[in-house]
Parts: C-alpha cells; structure tokens; sequence
C-alpha cells in the first residue's frame, strides 16, 4: 500500500508550520513524516526530540521532520525506505508556489505506487483576509486556494462573526467543498488521512456514527454484492457535493481483484486493494460529512441501487 502524503499550501502567514508543529505532536497515534521548506521554523519542543541527522530530526513519538532537498522523489525514498513506514507524509508547500506543480509531480506513476496523494489542505489566514478583502483576488492566491481540497479558515478567532460569514461566503465560490474554521493551526488529523474503518458485515448496513472530529459523523455501508461501476460513480458523484471524504473497498462486477476507492475534495482515485479478512462483506465504504448533511435513508437506497 502507498504512504498516503497530505500537501500543505498557503501564503506567508497563514499558519503552515503552525499547522505541521500540531501534526507532528498532537497524540493521534500515527508516525507522521514532514518535508519542509525551512527546517528551522519547525520550532519542536526539546523534550519530543529522539535524535537527528543530517537534513532530518527524529521525534519520540516515531514521527520524523527533514528538508526539501533537489526533487521531490530524492526527498521521499529515505522517508519511504524507513523501518516502520510512515503512517502518512506531510509535503509543505513553499508561500510563494502554486501547489499545481507539485501535486503533478506526486501524480506521477512511479512516486504514486510509493506515495499516493491524500489531500491538498490550503490555510487561509482569516485575519489578513478580513483586514485586506483584496487580497482575494491575488493571482497567486486564488491558484493555492483553488488546488485546496479543504480550506482551513486559520486565525477564525481573530475576526468577528459577520466578517468569518462574509470570509465563508467568498471561499465558498471555489472548487473546495469544505472550509473549516480554526486558530492556531489545529489540524483535524481524522479528516486528512484516511483509516481503514470498514465494517466486516455480510449484509448492507448505514449505521450513523459520531466521528472523531467535533462536528463531523461518518457513514458506513456495506454489501453482499459486487457493484455496477457506472452506477457507483453515478452515485458518488451526486453525493460528493455533500462529503468531506470518502473511502472503501469495492468489488465491482466483472472484474477478479478488489479496488480502493479513496475520495476527497475534488479528487477521486481507484487502486489495488490491500487482501480483506475472510468474513468481510465485498464491499465495504465509509462517507464523511458534517453532521446534519447526509439523509441516511436517501444515501441508503442511492447506494443500494448500486449493486448488481
């Protein structure tokens, strides 16, 4: 399976190295490995650090933090090559880049098999914003914002509420899906990697489930049968609009080896399958969402009328 890599953008300000100090902290229990562009800006407490070598520092919690060095590939082998793996990677993105590039570089076959891109995360500073609306139309700006699958609202509690409204409402006109608000850079880990939650159930199910995340509840879904691809699609593509993410293990019909499934934001890919417990269902997806967007019978009978 590839490492899932999680990409940070944003302009100078708005919270970047904030926001990878909380990842690679914070106690979610993964082994995080982050690429930055300044090593010294990752201001990590002494007490955290397990040891270091040249271009890279080891945290006690099994995470790891290095610098961007020459290509992109050149910079990932040693992550990918570590004993244990990383859980997920985190790829800062320099304040003065369109992620566009980068994102085409992990798109590329040979680092996809190794290291699959997750998400695109874009922090908007909500204070600069607020203070310079203008800013909003900055070329630069608008291209990091639009490669966003999630937008992160940094500084929320800087700015009144008529001003984070007005702040929704503009962002709300780009291709994110999902804006969160926040302050100090507090990423929601659970939203940006994704976790192998399916229910090993043989027969259809939606149980509704709180999710980790504070005002986000998850979906799970199972069948007996494989599934049409062209209806599956069909379905995803009308409940997209609603999800934060979704993810599953899918047989569909006609084809012999299992597939995963994995969407978020914009972006939707299929790959190989790891192997499945003997007495797991054939198809097995999760969908995220805020609470209150998802209608557990609509999403039930949309779902069900996808098999075969």
């Amino acid at each position: 399976m590839p490492v899932p890599v999680l990409l940070i953008a944003g302009f100078l300000g708005a919270g970047k190295t904030t926001a990878i100090n909380h990842l690679l902290t914070a106690p979610h229990g993964k082994r995080l490995a982050a690429v930055v562009n300044d090593f010294g800006a990752i201001n990590i407490d002494a007490e955290l650090l397990a040891g270091s070598a040249e271009g890279m520092v080891a945290l006690q919690n099994g995470c790891i933090c290095c610098t961007l060095q020459g290509d992109l590939l050149r910079t990932l082998s040693p992550l990918l090559r570590r004993n244990p793996v990383p859980n997920g990677i985190v790829i800062e993105t320099s304040d003065v880049s369109d992620p566009a590039e980068i994102v085409r570089s992990l798109l590329d076959p040979v680092i996809w098999r190794e290291a699959a891109l997750e998400a695109v995360l874009c922090l908007a500073d909500a204070q600069a914003l607020a203070e310079r609306p203008a800013t909003l139309d900055d070329a630069l700006l608008l291209s990091q914002l639009r490669a966003g699958d999630i937008i992160l609202m940094n500084k929320a509690d800087t700015v009144s509420e008529g001003q984070r409204a007005a702040l929704r409402g503009r962002l709300s006109m780009l291709p994110a899906r999902t804006i969160l608000e926040t302050r100090h850079g507090d990423v929601p880990a659970d939203l940006l990697f994704s976790e192998e939650r399916f229910v090993p159930q043989a027969h259809a199910t939606l149980p509704a489930n709180r999710f980790a995340t504070p005002g986000f509840e998850s979906l799970s879904w199972t069948a007996d049968r494989p599934l049409s691809l062209p209806r599956f699609q069909a379905a995803i593509s009308r409940l997209a609009r609603l999800l934060v993410r979704a993810q599953g293990i899918l047989h569909v019909e006609g084809q012999e080896h299992l597939l995963l499934f994995q969407m978020v934001g914009q972006r939707a890919t299929f790959g190989a399958a790891p192997a499945s417990p003997s007495n797991a269902a054939l198809v097995r997806l999760m969908l995220i969402a805020e609470i209150g967007r998802l209608q557990p019978d609509m999403v039930h009978a949309l779902l069900n009328d996808c098999r075969a």
